[in-house]
């Protein structure tokens, strides 16, 4: 039987992205960035995505200065993965918080809307 986004950890839904992005770079191509999710809950964490070289690398923890920040609880974290939750209704409504590019942000959203998460999990 196939697993949900909620069966995996917060660590193991990273590394799906991380495949993800890089196989598929188009929606990520020329975006030289480096986003910081601090995830809250029990199960959460603070992970780096870095974007460069049309190439996607996911590091736990702070390596390195985040361009733009967003944080949120981890359910809401995976609803947005899956679709279930706009970046843009989850800010304006205090699901996600935003520190830094703004700009950066509204990307993410959209690179997120061209994945189907699910289908790498």
């Amino acid at each position: 039987m196939d697993k949900s986004i909620d069966d995996y950890t917060l660590e193991e839904a990273w590394g799906k992205i991380e495949t993800a992005l890089n196989e598929n770079p188009k929606p990520i191509e020329g975006l030289n960035a480096v986003y910081q999710f601090d995830i809250s809950g029990e199960e959460g964490g603070t992970y780096q995505l870095h974007l460069s070289n049309n190439k996607a690398k996911v590091e736990k923890g702070t390596s390195s200065e985040a361009d733009c920040t967003l944080q949120m609880a981890l359910p809401d974290f995976k609803e947005l993965l899956l679709g279930k939750l706009n970046g843009t209704a989850a800010f304006m409504s205090g699901r996600l918080k935003v520190k830094g590019n703004i700009g950066l942000a509204m990307k993410m959203d959209n690179i997120l809307r061209q994945y189907d998460v699910q289908e790498h999990i």
